[in-house]
């Protein structure tokens, strides 16, 4: 039986994370035996990894790169610490020298090139392949024995910044590398020119009967109970959600006579720059941050109306998700959008401006002929992507 090991950081509720879990489900055990490395156990989605799946035990040292610093010294984790530290100073300097933005992916890239020498293996079996579910990808290549290795891209690399150069070296230690749409491969290849031969497309896999099944689990209170039409939004509160910007469009389409409700799920670094946002425009009557939800589905099962309002994206799980639901889908003309649904067939791409996409999302909402065009496309497509799994058996083979 050939032997796998999947790694990644965690299992907090997060759309790659989602996909994680739809990859797990997948994979035939009954044909390879399936190890998973997660560097924290923790994360609501932990008590979801299939009971066929062996995961592995944690080891201090992966923990440890979440941690504050401070705890590195009192455990005397001094590799770990050392590393850390010069990850921080390195990074700072190479932001400034090759004058990168503030927001940036350099320190985290860093953070695992610059401690992995300090890292003991992750395990002592020779594995037919390793995969690297998620960036850095430092340690599948360093600390497993594997005969092939595959990384996962997961973003739209033309929204970030990184050190190009440093990457590039990290990504070519790789057999292949997937990605998760031709927009997030051309963004990719558009700073990875020479990495082309090692792209391979496989789109997230989803488990479609798990989210099915979780949708009809009964809530004990209904937070969706707001009168108007009800949409949801899905995701981390971060600049690439683009959920500071939700209030000003509600604003927009309630002063535009739609009566709507807003409901958003997730959490993060932004919550209060939403909250400011509502205040601000004075819509805490018709914006509701619900926060984390472990089970969303029964939320998108009670929407009217899914919308991503985002700044950027890989491709959003959450949207293939409202989809499997057969949710009407709005989204916003991201790069990486029209790669994300049929637009006008099983979704629609508004504008990103406040203002035209308030007036774009009026439209659609009184429009009730095309929701239901929108609905029904759904029902025709598989969102599964489970034939991707036999692209890995390829490799493998």
């Amino acid at each position: 039986m050939k032997k796998i090991l999947i790694f990644s950081h965690g299992l907090a509720i997060g759309g790659a994370e989602r996909a994680l879990l739809g990859l797990l489900e997948t994979i035939d055990t009954s044909k390879f035996e399936v190890d998973l490395f997660l560097m924290h156990h923790d994360g609501e989605l932990m008590k979801f990894i299939p009971k066929n799946i062996n995961l592995l035990p944690v080891i201090p040292e992966y923990d440890s790169l979440a941690v504050p610093m401070k705890k590195l010294f009192r455990n005397n984790q001094w590799g770990v610490l050392l590393g850390r530290l010069l990850a921080k100073i390195v990074s700072h300097f190479t932001v400034w020298k090759l004058r990168l933005p503030k927001d940036n992916e350099v320190e985290l890239e860093y953070s695992h090139k610059y401690t992995c020498r300090y890292m003991p293996k992750i395990s002592e079996k020779e594995y037919d392949l390793a995969i690297s579910f998620l960036t850095p990808h430092y340690f599948v290549v360093n600390k497993v024995n594997a005969k092939k290795r595959l990384a996962w891209i997961h973003t739209d690399y033309s929204k970030v910044s990184v050190d190009v150069k440093s990457q590039e070296k990290m990504w070519s230690s790789y057999d292949n590398i997937i990605s998760i749409s031709e927009s997030v491969t051309n963004s990719f290849l558009h700073l990875f020119p020479n990495l082309k031969d090692k792209i391979l497309l496989i789109e997230n896999i989803m488990p479609v009967d798990y989210i099915r099944n979780m949708a009809e689990e009964t809530l004990e209170v209904n937070e969706m109970s707001s009168e108007g039409i009800k949409l949801l939004s899905i995701g981390r509160f971060c600049v690439a959600k683009n959920f500071d910007n939700i209030p000003a469009i509600c604003r927009l389409l309630i002063e535009l006579g739609c009566p709507v409700s807003w409901y958003i799920i997730g959490y993060g670094g932004d919550e209060a720059l939403i909250k400011q946002k509502i205040a601000e425009h004075h819509v805490e009557d018709y914006v509701f941050i619900l926060g984390k939800r472990e089970n969303p589905y029964p939320y998108i099962k009670m929407c009217d109306i899914y919308v991503q309002p985002s700044r950027y994206e890989g491709k959003c799980v959450s949207v293939i998700e409202a989809q499997i639901l057969h949710k009407p889908v709005i989204i916003t003309n991201y790069s990486t959008a029209s790669s994300q649904l049929e637009n006008g067939k099983d979704g629609v791409i508004v504008p990103l401006e406040n203002e035209d996409c308030a007036a774009a999302i009026k439209k659609i909402l009184q429009d009730e002929e095309l929701q239901n065009l929108l609905v029904n496309n759904t029902y025709d497509k598989d969102y599964s992507n489970v034939e991707g799994i036999k692209k890995i058996y390829g490799i493998l083979e």
